[in-house]
């Protein structure tokens, strides 16, 4: 048996292969990065397997842009053979994480996602009005928002190291490659992680794993959803809401040396709360207004381009159906019937889609 068995997954050939695949989906496929590498794929794998067998692999200098949506941000890619070796990694690690994972958690994890974490949050809370209502409590609860502040760019290394040192510490050459891509990262050798890394996601759901745990085993709140760092907890009381929001407080600053941003607050379920995309009710879900706002801009934008022959109205259905798929997803067929109802050509409805489908399993 192999002393180094996680390291030996990594290199296998075919799991590389299978790796660039992946790394390759999408409009990734046709940067000018990925184009050079594919012309001489079969080479450039071989030679990517060569020193990861050898040790000799290091990462290259990360590709950095701008995006401007759901908000601006940098982001710093790897290059495409970074991109193969953080999908291998990726896969490796999943197999140890997944089972660690509390089933509350939402990001980046098979089968789950916003859709799911947005049901489980309705859920809880029409849960815990119920059992207010029950015990004839004077409101019908409280909910606990919390959001790190900068959260991918404030990541400490060292204690990022730590908790995955405890999965991975008896594979050294796996745990020196783990440490190699965490060091790589353009955000600071001792803070941070790069947003456009796959790997990210791994470190970023295994770093706010013990957060999971220390509420819901320690604090033992049941009524918890996390979707990467956006957190909300139901609780029956404002004191409860108090007292849990301090303890969580205390626990991130000092355990994870994170912060909170201004959005971590405590609020009555009956305010509704906004949380992964939507506007979250117990009797109804909506999409939120920076959403709506945002597609009536872009609807008419493209619009113009139709008129002006720039565009056709098959790619204007096409680019306002991700926005449908979304809104969908909650009580909003008014409001999207209203944003497009000068644009007869957009269909917001079918047989296959229709609005206010919730999740089976969350």
């Amino acid at each position: 048996m192999s002393n180094y068995p996680l390291y030996d997954k990594v290199c296998d050939y075919n799991l590389l292969k299978q790796s660039y695949k992946k790394a390759q989906k999408g409009k990734r496929k046709y940067n000018k990065d990925s184009i050079i590498f594919d012309m001489a794929r079969e080479r450039n794998l071989v030679n990517l397997w060569r020193e990861l067998k050898n040790q000799t692999y290091k990462p290259s200098n990360y590709i950095r842009f701008t995006i401007n949506k759901p908000k601006e941000r940098i982001i710093n890619a790897p290059c495409i053979r970074d991109k193969i070796v953080q999908h291998s990694v990726h896969m490796v690690l999943k197999e140890i994480y997944g089972p660690v994972y509390v089933k509350s958690t939402y990001a980046c994890l098979d089968g789950r996602g916003t859709h799911k974490a947005v049901d489980k949050v309705q859920h809880n809370m029409r849960l815990q009005k119920w059992q207010n209502q029950e015990n004839k409590m004077p409101d019908n609860g409280w909910i606990i928002k919390i959001d790190i502040s900068k959260f991918f760019y404030s990541i400490p290394h060292d204690i990022l190291k730590k908790i995955l040192d405890q999965k991975i510490k008896y594979d050294p050459k796996f745990r020196n490659l783990v440490h190699v891509i965490i060091d790589s990262s353009p955000e600071g050798k001792k803070i941070g992680i790069p947003l456009g890394n796959v790997s990210s996601q791994d470190f970023a759901n295994i770093d706010m794993n013990k957060v999971d745990q220390y509420v819901m085993r320690y604090l033992g709140e049941k009524l918890y959803v996390r979707y990467m760092d956006d957190i909300v907890i139901v609780v029956p009381t404002r004191n409860e809401a108090v007292e849990t929001l301090q303890k969580i407080k205390w626990f991130v600053e000092e355990k994870m040396n994170l912060k909170f941003n201004q959005k971590t607050k405590i609020f009555p379920i009956d305010q509704g709360v906004n949380a992964f995309g939507f506007k979250i009710f117990t009797t109804h879900k909506l999409v939120r207004n920076k959403s709506k706002t945002a597609m009536k801009k872009r609807i008419k934008a493209m619009d113009r381009k139709v008129q002006n022959g720039e565009m056709s109205k098959e790619e204007v259905q096409q680019s306002v159906n991700s926005w449908l798929g979304h809104a969908r997803h909650s009580n909003s067929y008014n409001l999207s019937k209203k944003i497009f109802s000068k644009y007869n050509y957009i269909e917001i409805e079918n047989p296959k889609f229709k609005f206010g489908q919730r999740s089976t399993h969350y």
